[in-house]
């Protein structure tokens, strides 16, 4: 993959993911379960979401630190881009569609999360980098040792237990969310990760690893004809 192509799906990935996003929450039938958090906060203090979504994402990179996990420039643009242009999409998909009945809100939601595994598959793909909230989760697999769906399902539980609880919206579109985010972005990531979504460690090849099993077998043979050969 080019640099140029790197730098252009990555920026459009993020443009995607807050598009994603605003659709879901004018939606009103649940948002990810991040959002769920980040409006029941809005809801709370009247902040704009995109203030309160750059705190949670501050919030998250210091968790790091003690994970000992290292941002990108994809993390740090994803930081950015989405936090400055959430605000933005909120009022464009409310000026567009501005009070959706029952037929537009579910065709926001699921279009939301097809939109939101595809912008996910794109910014993966240049593999620049996780997100803030993404690095927490890996960090917390490597510290801990639990898998990837252990880890990712109980912070999302806790987020989304907290959100609810200050206000925000759970409903079907936030469980359809986690069921059916993954899928789209396996589906979606021959386009844009060819190379695969993660960076994998490059594996001995297999003459090497025969010989390195060989090796201790062929010495204790020698070892054992040494002295009949003296005889």
């Amino acid at each position: 993959m080019s640099p140029t192509r790197r730098i252009v799906q990555l920026l459009l990935g993020l443009l995607a993911y807050a598009l994603s996003m605003a659709m879901l929450l004018h939606a009103g039938q649940g948002g990810m379960p991040w959002d769920v958090l980040h409006q029941g906060v809005v809801r709370r203090t009247g902040l704009p979401f995109g203030v309160v979504v750059l705190a949670f994402s501050a919030l998250a990179l210091l968790a790091w630190i003690p994970l000992r996990q290292r941002p990108g420039w994809g993390t740090v643009a994803n930081v950015v881009v989405i936090g400055v242009t959430i605000d933005p999409a909120i009022a464009l998909v409310e000026r567009v569609v501005p009070d959706p009945g029952a037929a537009a809100s579910v065709a926001l939601a699921l279009g939301g999360i097809v939109l939101n595994g595809l912008a996910s598959s794109a910014y993966l793909g240049v593999r620049l980098g996780p997100g803030p909230r993404d690095g927490l989760m890996t960090g917390l697999v490597q510290r801990t040792g639990g898998s990837v769906r252990l880890v990712r399902t109980a912070i999302e539980v806790v987020v989304v237990g907290l959100g609810w609880a200050l206000g925000g919206t759970l409903g079907w579109a936030t469980l359809a969310y986690a069921l059916g985010v993954g899928p789209v972005v396996q589906a979606t990531a021959r386009w844009f990760a060819p190379a695969g979504l993660v960076a994998r460690r490059p594996a001995a090849p297999v003459e090497q690893d025969v010989a390195r099993r060989a090796e201790p077998a062929d010495q204790d043979v020698a070892r054992r004809a040494e002295p009949a050969a003296r005889r």
